[in-house]
């Protein structure tokens, strides 16, 4: 295990130095610049489009379902343990460039979100999916580049970052009430069976009232702990933006790997540009394919501005961090939290983990589940054997080592990352085409624009709306 923990290490040192961060801060970039903003300009319009889609019912999966699906997946143990690690390893600094990365990735994940509506296709009962395998299939016209997406996506979020979240809960669990990894691994592996072999109903229905209830006891939590602490908030964040440029001697590597630490961290958080959102965003029945990318782009808002910042906060003002130091990951929040709430503080972090880090799971088997038929011929057949993979990897995550486990999750995030910004900057300009549309539509006092796949120019490979009758 070491030697290959090592030798992912290394990979990983490569793609995020050299690779990965040009290309993600590049096309954050591009995509913010070319919707002019998309991010801040129609910040009212996403809140609107979120708050109107709470308790409305389609025939398929509603907006809010959808969002809930991803929501899940992104609100996950990397807004606990990750922020945890990342302030650990790059110092209070870290937390400044996933607020960074957080709001370029919102364009990207405005485009991205926007494309999968665009080229989704119907499936019975009013329910739709897609995603970016099958932009890259019915778009671009590349079925290798898809199926190669599709495995990358299945393995990452089926396999990889499942174990994450397993691991998470084994080790909250056993630090708070002594609960062993293989009980933990055992009572998993059972819930997610339960779960998953329901179909994409339940788990949206799952999703939808699981999501707001988790994050909002977490985010009271932290609104506890920052008004107990009031007078030390301004030296927080003069402490965060100091460390952001000029970090502390105890953070090996300086600047570079606050920097890195902290994109890497707020990446796996958020979700931005890994293509893993789109699938859940496709899934929406709504009536303009930038209703949903609006709607997804807020996500990385609630996830990393509000969620992770909230970790970061618990973190921060009760000083159990130390740089450098073995105390990391889902043990220093709980430990953090119980230097003010006292000793049953573990016990309730590890519910929440829990919640936060199981609903990740079932979000994360969706995406994987909605890219098996890319694997070949007899796609039941191949859904069923990745059911039960997905099962023997929550298994091993509960009692996997905690460095290899993250580790494997960043190698398989940079491959995702390349493969789908690739197909979103060659598709981005029908995204750019379809907000102005909307924008127009909204100016002219239209409440809910509609779509006419028409005004792309090319409605090549786009099958649910209308195009093909």
């Amino acid at each position: 295990m070491e030697m290959l923990n090592a030798a992912v290490s290394a990979v990983n040192n490569v793609l995020w130095s050299y690779v990965l961060i040009v290309v993600l801060v590049g096309c954050g970039l591009w995509f913010t610049f070319s919707t002019r903003f998309v991010q801040l300009r129609m910040l009212p319009e996403m809140v609107r489009l979120l708050v109107s889609g709470i308790g409305t019912k389609t025939p398929g999966i509603s907006s809010f379902q959808a969002f809930c699906v991803s929501t899940a997946s992104r609100v996950g143990v990397g807004n606990i343990a990750g922020v945890a690690i990342a302030i650990v390893t790059g110092g209070p600094g870290a937390v400044f460039w996933m607020w960074v990365i957080a709001f370029f990735g919102c364009a990207t994940g405005f485009t991205e979100s926007t494309l999968a509506q665009i080229y989704k296709l119907p499936r019975p009962l009013g329910l739709f999916h897609g995603g970016p395998a099958y932009y890259i299939k019915n778009a671009l016209h590349q079925p290798g580049v898809a199926r190669l997406f599709a495995v990358l996506l299945a393995v990452t979020f089926g396999f990889i970052y499942v174990s994450v979240q397993s691991n998470t809960i084994a080790q909250s669990l056993q630090h708070a009430v002594g609960i062993s990894p293989v009980a933990t691994a055992g009572v998993l592996a059972v819930l997610t069976g339960l779960v998953i072999f329901g179909g994409v109903r339940r788990i949206a229905q799952f999703t939808e009232y699981l999501v707001p209830i988790m994050a909002g006891l977490y985010i009271l939590a932290a609104i506890a702990v920052v008004l107990m602490n009031l007078s030390a908030v301004p030296d927080m964040f003069a402490l965060i933006l100091h460390d952001a440029f000029s970090p502390q001697a105890a953070v090996g590597g300086g600047l570079g790997t606050a920097v890195l630490t902290g994109i890497k961290r707020g990446l796996f958080s958020n979700e931005a540009g890994e293509g893993s959102v789109p699938n859940a965003a496709a899934t929406a029945d709504v009536s303009h394919p930038v209703q949903q990318g609006l709607v997804q782009a807020f996500g990385v808002y609630v996830d990393t501005w509000i969620v992770c910042s909230a970790t970061a906060f618990i973190i921060l003002l009760t000083g159990q961090y130390t740089i450098g130091g073995e105390l990391t990951g889902v043990a220093l929040a709980q430990q953090s939290l119980a230097s003010v709430f006292g000793a049953l503080a573990p016990t309730v972090v590890a519910i929440m983990v829990f919640l936060f880090a199981f609903s990740s799971i079932v979000g994360n088997y969706y995406y994987g589940e909605i890219n098996v038929p890319f694997f070949g011929k007899n796609a039941e057949k191949w859904l069923q054997a990745f059911r039960v993979g997905v099962i023997l990897m929550v298994i091993f995550g509960a009692l996997a080592e905690l460095n290899l486990v993250w580790n494997l999750a960043d190698l398989f995030m940079a491959f995702l990352c390349l493969t789908n910004l690739y197909a979103v900057a060659r598709l981005a300009k029908y995204t750019r085409i379809a907000l102005a549309d909307y924008t127009q539509q909204k100016a002219a006092g239209k409440k809910e624009p509609t779509f006419d796949p028409r005004i792309l120019g090319n409605t090549d490979g786009m099958h649910a709306w209308g195009v093909d009758k």
